[in-house]
Parts: C-alpha cells; sequence; structure tokens
C-alpha cells in the first residue's frame, strides 16, 4: 500500500512539473504588446455628404496578446482596448437627444461643436512577421476584426448667440448602436504600422435622417 502511496506520489510530481513545465514554455512565445493608434476618422453613408467637418480623429489604445501558430510566421493576437472617435464640425451640430432621429442644426453663433464616442474593443488578428525570431524586426502585416462595446456618446458646442461662448455639452446613447464591428488592417515595419478600419454596421440605429459607417486611416506604434 505504501508502495502504491509513494508511486502516486511520485506520478503526481512529475505530472506537475511537466504541465508547468508546458505552460511556462507556450507563454514563452506569446508576447503581450501595448498598441497605440492615432489617425483620421470620417463617416460615409447616406446623410454624410451634409455635414460640413474638419480634421476628424481617432485614438485607440489596447494591450494585444501574440500567440504564434506553430513553427510559421504566422500569428494570432487577441487584446483588450479602448477606442475613441471625435468628429468635427464647422458652424452647426448633430442633435443626438432629439426624439425623432439625430438631426443637424446649422449657425453662424456655433464657434466649436463635436461629437465623441467611446468603445470598449476586443481586437483579433491574424498576422504575419517576416522575423519571426525578433517581432520588433522586418516586415508585419495584420489583417482582422474588432468588435466595440458603446461606453459614451456625448456633444459638445460653444454657443455664441448671446454674445459670450457658452459650453454645452449632450450625453445620450439612444440614437447610437451599442455594439461596434468593424474590418482592421495594418502594414508596417519594426515597431511602426499604418492602419486602417471600416465599420462593418452604422454608427446610428436606423433613422430617416442617417446611416453612416466610420473609417479610419492612421499610424500605429507598438509591436505587432
Amino acid at each position: 500500500m505504501k508502495k502504491i502511496i509513494l508511486a502516486f506520489g511520485l506520478l503526481s510530481i512529475s505530472y506537475t512539473t511537466f504541465a508547468q513545465s508546458t505552460l511556462k514554455s507556450a507563454v514563452a512565445k506569446s508576447t503581450d504588446y501595448l498598441v497605440i493608434q492615432a489617425g483620421y476618422v470620417n463617416m460615409n453613408g447616406t446623410g454624410a455628404s451634409s455635414l460640413h467637418m474638419g480634421f476628424n480623429r481617432t485614438l485607440n489604445v489596447a494591450l494585444m496578446y501574440d500567440i504564434p501558430l506553430s513553427e510559421s510566421k504566422f500569428s494570432l493576437g487577441a487584446g483588450l482596448g479602448v477606442g475613441s472617435d471625435h468628429y468635427y464640425f464647422s458652424k452647426e451640430k448633430i442633435d443626438i437627444t432629439n426624439t425623432t432621429s439625430p438631426s443637424r442644426t446649422a449657425s453662424d453663433n456655433y464657434k466649436h461643436s463635436k461629437m465623441a464616442t467611446t468603445y470598449l474593443e476586443i481586437p483579433l488578428e491574424l498576422r504575419f512577421h517576416q522575423r519571426k525570431d525578433d517581432l520588433n524586426k522586418g516586415f508585419k502585416v495584420g489583417v482582422g476584426v474588432k468588435t466595440g462595446y458603446l461606453l459614451n456618446a456625448h456633444t459638445r458646442l460653444v454657443n455664441n448667440q448671446t454674445g459670450h461662448n457658452v459650453t454645452e455639452v449632450e450625453s445620450s446613447k439612444y440614437w447610437f448602436n451599442t455594439i461596434r464591428f468593424a474590418g482592421t488592417a495594418r502594414i508596417g515595419w519594426g515597431n511602426y504600422a499604418i492602419f486602417g478600419t471600416y465599420a462593418l454596421n452604422d454608427i446610428f440605429k436606423s433613422n430617416n435622417t442617417y446611416a453612416v459607417k466610420a473609417y479610419t486611416v492612421g499610424i500605429s506604434f507598438g509591436g505587432f
């Protein structure tokens, strides 16, 4: 009986050691990367041409986890991040609190106007690395999708109608689709890349005014 217990104990220790070694090996082949993306965002679709916008900006920050696919130069990237889009309007505003549909109002008294959205995002990416031995160097390409959950949507307007600048902030997610899907692509060298995204669904819920999708292009910093 003692021999059986001893043998079982040794087997358990050997299995635990093997499992820990396997786990460490798998983790060693995967790498965490902080990815920062900054660039231009705009809208495309019904109603977009009626909006007078300036240089809209997008900012995305994500922590990505790189998982090699066997010994090939391909890998999968998955992560969690936050994406924020800022649309700037010239002498007009978008009313996102209108109960009928999102509506546009124009006035020479509008000095500064913007609409901003913030999403919690889960990006997924298929990647090719020229240098699998050093992911910080060489040519790289990545294509994928990301899913976003709307955290906040608001407008900010500086109105000079009374002769004094009055800042008005309105926050509402009522007309916005809560979930956003987008296709993504990156191409670069080392830790720098050019990125682009195109939304697969509309920014707003179905309405009589706007059926628009967001697209972005910019520069990506960080490994992949």
